[in-house]
């Protein structure tokens, strides 16, 4: 590993400035020299001025994931993960979600690709998303509940492509239980 890790100096402590408490800043740099840099935010309102740091250093949004904190043993704690490149060098932050109500505010309007990404989040796992300025489903049908893959599908059924027809097979029955 390198002794100097990459990266905007700038970027790297305006997104600190969002963070608190010992871990919540993290930098590493993979056998290849690949720099990489992990920020955890105190809160959902440091996510828009995060985005707003990264788009001024003309980063790209990668992905925007999503995981359940609790390991699915306490209920379903979400936490997000933004991970954006600035060329060459890989930023990402994550925000811990209220459990009750889980919702975040929209990057969208700085980032058009987080279009998709935010649907999805309110789609699949009913996270709501402030301020998306098209919060229409993609994929699943409106009489369906919001969320219910998070909890209809098990997660080794939805990650096997093999099991694609499980999956559907679930979603639909759910669909037709309702009518």
């Amino acid at each position: 590993m390198q002794d100097v890790i990459t990266g905007d100096a700038a970027v790297i402590d305006a997104l600190s400035a969002f963070c608190a408490g010992e871990g919540a800043v993290y930098h590493k740099a993979d056998q290849y020299g690949n720099a990489s840099h992990w920020f955890r935010l105190t809160g959902t309102d440091k996510v828009v001025p995060a985005a707003k740091v990264l788009k001024k250093a003309a980063a790209r949004l990668i992905m925007i994931s999503s995981y359940d904190r609790s390991g699915g043993l306490t209920g379903f704690e979400p936490e997000l993960c933004y991970h954006f490149e600035v060329p060459g060098v890989i930023y990402s932050f994550t925000v811990a979600l209220d459990a009750k109500n889980p919702a975040v505010p929209s990057i969208t309007p700085l980032f058009a690709n987080a279009d998709w990404h935010e649907r999805e989040l309110r789609e699949l796992l009913n996270i709501k998303v402030d301020g998306h300025p098209n919060p229409n489903r993609l994929f699943l049908d409106e009489t369906l509940d919001a969320g219910k893959l998070r909890s209809a599908v098990p997660l080794s059924v939805a990650m096997n492509g093999a099991n694609s027809t499980d999956l559907w097979e679930t979603i639909l029955g759910a669909k037709e239980k309702q009518a």
